[in-house]
């Protein structure tokens, strides 16, 4: 394929990364959340995209509650890429779609986006973006591009647009689960994950990681509360079902004075 002059020239596969990159972070508690043989497959199902769309998927990486940490037993797998088209493609006056999906088949998520549409939310430091390149579960790496993308993270990061995105989502997740005696105990990550977030956005760390117990490792307020969040992940991990229950008060209260609910 003829692609992007600049990717032909560039590094062809992952390698040691040079000190200036930071890469994926990965938190000691955080388990290896993908077999080699779900690698393997997602790696066929993204060699099958590149055929059928005539695209060059560069990075494809795992985001959503396995990358974050805590999958129950039937998580999806949300696998994200971003993707280059041949030169000619770029070529055209029409404008042409920029998302490339795949319906869900067998707990299997994918869906990626064109190169450009990537940079232009990189531009603005979206933060599912950021959070992809610096994703601990990679499936391919192709060219220089992350590695390039991770390096200008500093240029482009917006705290205040990443924050209230964090908060915003916060506060849905709170709103729609977590108000009552009883609460889908499981619905805690979503409201915790992105608050802890903006907690770490207040602490000057730079852009959120993907890891949930990293962020709790270096943001959570109190030993107590470190305890009780650490035992509910044990339980989800462990694969127990984790419905209506009582709230949790350590957990609850948290949440509702950094909400000012």
């Amino acid at each position: 394929m003829d692609y992007l002059s600049g990717l032909e020239k560039s590094r062809p596969s992952r390698s040691a990364k040079p000190l200036e990159d930071p890469g994926p972070v990965k938190s000691e508690l955080t388990p290896d959340m993908v077999s080699e043989a779900i690698k393997t497959d997602v790696q066929q199902k993204l060699f099958e995209i590149e055929r059928q769309e005539n695209v060059c998927i560069f990075y494809a990486c795992e985001s959503g509650s396995r990358a974050w940490g805590f999958p129950s037993a039937d998580s999806d797998y949300d696998v994200r890429f971003i993707y280059i088209h041949p030169r000619d493609w770029y070529l055209s006056i029409e404008d042409r779609r920029d998302v490339i999906e795949r319906p869900l088949v067998e707990n299997m998520d994918l869906s990626g986006w064109e190169i450009r549409k990537a940079l232009r939310l990189f531009r603005k430091s979206n933060p599912p973006l950021l959070e992809w390149l610096r994703s601990s579960i990679i499936y391919q790496e192709k060219f220089s591009v992350a590695h390039k993308l991770r390096g200008l993270m500093p240029t482009f990061y917006s705290p205040r647009n990443c924050f209230h995105h964090y908060l915003h989502m916060a506060e849905g997740n709170f709103r729609e689960y977590l108000r009552g005696e009883k609460v889908r105990v499981k619905k805690y990550f979503y409201v915790l994950r992105p608050l802890l977030g903006c907690r770490w956005i207040e602490a000057g760390l730079g852009a959120v990681p993907m890891e949930f117990g990293m962020l709790v490792e270096k943001v959570a307020s109190s030993a107590i509360l470190k305890q009780e969040i650490f035992s509910l992940l044990k339980r989800k991990q462990s694969g127990q079902e984790l419905d209506f229950e009582p709230r949790i008060p350590v957990i609850s209260d948290f949440i509702e004075s950094n909400l000012s609910v």
